[in-house]
C-alpha cells in the first residue's frame, strides 16, 4: 500500500537474515565397486579399503557451494537511494525547508558579488548537505555492522521499537507535538555560518539540517528504519545519499537558475496537508513492523483483515483530510478543493475501495506483498488454484504429523501440503519418487509473499507444486527454539544455533552460499542437486515474478528428476 500511494501522490508522499549451518545430510552411499578386493584379503588391504569408502563418504557429505544466479544486493541498494531520493523531494516541500528556498538562493545570488561565485558557493552548500547527512548513514552503519543490521529486519525488540517510532512520527506530522533538536545547537551552528570561506557555508547548511530537524526528522527516521532493515551495511548510507541529493538540488539549480524561481508557488496552508499527508502515511508504514513481529514470535493476534482494517480507515481519514471535511487545529481554512487535492482524493478513495474485498480473502496482489499472508485471514471466500477453500490438500490427517507444521498456519498456501522439516522432506521424496523443491522463506519476507500471490497462483505452477513435487518450506526467521540437545554451534558462521529460523538459515548459507529469501532449490531424493540432460546442475533461483520463466524452471526439475 506504501509504494502505491506514494506513486499515485507523487510530490505529496514517499514510501517512508544472518548466517546460521546445518549440513544437509545428504544420503548417497559411497560405492566400493572401484576397490579390488584380492581372494585372501591382508589387514592392511582391509584397512585401505575402509579409509577410502569412508573419504568418498566424507566427500559426498561436504556442503555443496553454489553460486546464486541473480544477485539481489544492487536491486536493493538501488531502491533504497530512489526510495531516499523520493523521500529528500518530498522534504523540500515541508513548511520548514520550502519558505528558506527563495531566502537562501537569494544570498547566493545577491551577496557573492559575482554570479559566478554564486554558483560556486551554493554547490559548496549543497554538497555540505549530502556530506552531513551521508556522514548520518555511515555512523548507523559503524554502530550497527553489517551483522546487526542482517537481525533487524527479524529481531522482536527492534521491531516494536520501529513501530513505536513511526507511530510517534506520525502523530508528530499530525501536528501534536514538535521533533526538534536542541536550539542552542542551532544558534551556535548559526553563529560559525557567519564565517567566510568555504567553512562558513558548511556550518549554512549545518544550521539549517538542525532547523528544519522537526521536519525532517520523521522522514530521515523512516528512510532509516527502512534501510537498516534491508540487513545491508551500506544500505543506511545509500538511504541518506539520495535524500541529500534531492534536498540539495533544488537550492543549487535555483541558483543556477534563479528566474525559474518564480514560478514556484507561494508558501502557505498547502504545506502543513504535505505534513499531515505524510502522518498518515507514517503510521499506516508503522503497521508493517508490528505484524513482523506478531507473525515471527507466533502471537496469532494481527490478522489479514485487522491490517486491510486499519490501512482502510487511514485511507478513508486521509481521503476526507484532503476533501476538506477533516481539519486539525493547525490547518488554515480551505474555501474550495483545489484541483490537485481533488485528483488526489480521487486516488485515496479508490484505493480504499479496492482494498476492501481484501477482507473477504480477495488476493489484491498489488499490495499482497505488504500485508501479512493469506492463510491468517478468517473470513475467506476465495479459491485456491486447485480448487477448494483454504486450506486443500493440506487438510489430511498425514499433516498433523509433520514436524514444525504448527508455526505455520499462518503462511500457509491454500491447497498445498508442504513438509517443514528436511530429514522428513527425504523420507517422502524416496517414498513417493517425486523431486524436492526447498522455498527458502521467512515470516516478514515481502517478496515470498508476493511470489506467492502473483507466480504461485498460476494455475500451471500451482499444479506442478501440487503435484509434481514434494514441497518443502524452509522459514529462516522463525523465532521458535530448538530443543537443547538440538542446539549447535555453526561450523560456517561460528556462532550458536539456538532457533529454528537460524537452522534453516545456516542450510540455506552453508550448501547454497545464499542468504536472500525466496530462494528455490531442487533435489533428487537423496538430497544431491538435480542435473539436466547433458549432466549440468540446475542452479538454484531466488525470486523470478516471469511466471513462464518459474514455470519452466519448476519443468526442468521434474524432467531431471524422472531421467
Amino acid at each position: 500500500m506504501i509504494r502505491f500511494i506514494l506513486t499515485a501522490c507523487v510530490a505529496i508522499a514517499f514510501f517512508l537474515s544472518a548466517p546460521a549451518n546445518v549440513y544437509a545430510k545428504v544420503a548417497d552411499t559411497a560405492s566400493s565397486s572401484d576397490v579390488q578386493f584380492t581372494s585372501i584379503p591382508t589387514a592392511a588391504d582391509s584397512m585401505a579399503a575402509r579409509k577410502q569408502a569412508q573419504a568418498k563418504i566424507a566427500k559426498a557429505q561436504q556442503p555443496t557451494k553454489v553460486k546464486a544466479t541473480k544477485a539481489d544486493k544492487p536491486k536493493t541498494l538501488w531502491a533504497i537511494f530512489l526510495t531516499g531520493l523520493l523521500g529528500g523531494f518530498t522534504a523540500v516541500l515541508m513548511p520548514c525547508i520550502y519558505p528558506l528556498l527563495p531566502l537562501t538562493v537569494s544570498f547566493f545570488t545577491k551577496k557573492a558579488g559575482s554570479r559566478a561565485k554564486g554558483i560556486f558557493q551554493s554547490l559548496i552548500y549543497g554538497l555540505s548537505i549530502i556530506i552531513i547527512y551521508v556522514a548520518l548513514g555511515m555512523i548507523i552503519s559503524i554502530v550497527f555492522g553489517s551483522d546487526a543490521l542482517n537481525e533487524l529486519a527479524t529481531n522482536g525488540i527492534f521491531n516494536i521499537f520501529f513501530f513505536l517510532l513511526l507511530v510517534v512520527f506520525g502523530i508528530s506530522f499530525l501536528g501534536a507535538f514538535e521533533i526538534a533538536l536542541p536550539s542552542s545547537l542551532g544558534n551556535k551552528l548559526d553563529a560559525n555560518a557567519d564565517k567566510g570561506g568555504s567553512a562558513g557555508i558548511f556550518f549554512m547548511a549545518a544550521t539549517l539540517v538542525v532547523v528544519s530537524f522537526s521536519c525532517t526528522g520523521p522522514i530521515i527516521g523512516t528512510l532509516l528504519v527502512d534501510a537498516a532493515s534491508k540487513g545491508d551495511r551500506l544500505a543506511p548510507a545509500i538511504g541518506m545519499l539520495g535524500f541529500s541529493v534531492a534536498l540539495a538540488l533544488p537550492f543549487t539549480v535555483f541558483a543556477l537558475f534563479p528566474s525559474a524561481m518564480k514560478s514556484l508557488p507561494k508558501s502557505g496552508g498547502w504545506l502543513n496537508s504535505v505534513k499531515v499527508i505524510l502522518g498518515f502515511l507514517e503510521l499506516a508504514f508503522a503497521l508493517k513492523f508490528l505484524s513482523n513481529v506478531d507473525l515471527a514470535y507466533h502471537w496469532n493476534w494481527f490478522d489479514r483483515e485487522i491490517f486491510l482494517s486499519l490501512w482502510i480507515a487511514i485511507g478513508l481519514m486521509m481521503g476526507l483530510y484532503l476533501i476538506g471535511k477533516i481539519k486539525f487545529s493547525h490547518d488554515s481554512d480551505t474555501p474550495y478543493l483545489s484541483v490537485p487535492r481533488a485528483f488526489l482524493s480521487i486516488i485515496v478513495f479508490a484505493f480504499v475501495i479496492y482494498m476492501i474485498p481484501g477482507l473477504w480473502g480477495a488476493p489484491l496482489k498489488s499490495i499482497s506483498a505488504f500485508l501479512p499472508p493469506i492463510a491468517t485471514q478468517d473470513f475467506d471466500l476465495s479459491q485456491s488454484p486447485g480448487g477448494g477453500g483454504y486450506g486443500g490438500a493440506a487438510d489430511t490427517a498425514s499433516v498433523k504429523n509433520r514436524k514444525y507444521a504448527g508455526n505455520y498456519d499462518r503462511i500457509k498456501t491454500r491447497g498445498l501440503d508442504a513438509w517443514y522439516d528436511y530429514e522428513q522432506a527425504l523420507q517422502e521424496s524416496k517414498k513417493i519418487h517425486k523431486p524436492i523443491l526447498i522455498d527458502f522463506t521467512g515470516f516478514n519476507c515481502v517478496n515470498c509473499r508476493k511470489m506467492e500471490s502473483n507466480v504461485w497462483n498460476n494455475p500451471q505452477v500451482f499444479n506442478h507444486l501440487k503435484n509434481d513435487f514434494v514441497l518443502l518450506q524452509l522459514v529462516v526467521d522463525d523465532k521458535a527454539a530448538l530443543p537443547t540437545n538440538e542446539q549447535f554451534v555453526s561450523t560456517y558462521s561460528g556462532k550458536t544455533i539456538t532457533n529454528l529460523g537460524g537452522k534453516w538459515s545456516d542450510l540455506e548459507a552453508s550448501r547454497f552460499n545464499s542468504n536472500s529469501q525466496p530462494f528455490y532449490v531442487m533435489l533428487d531424493s537423496d538430497g544431491n542437486l538435480l542435473t539436466d540432460k547433458s549432466g549440468t546442475t540446475i542452479n538454484p533461483s531466488p525470486a523470478d515474478y516471469d511466471v513462464a520463466d518459474y514455470n519452466k524452471f519448476l519443468e526442468s526439475g521434474i524432467a531431471a528428476y524422472k531421467k
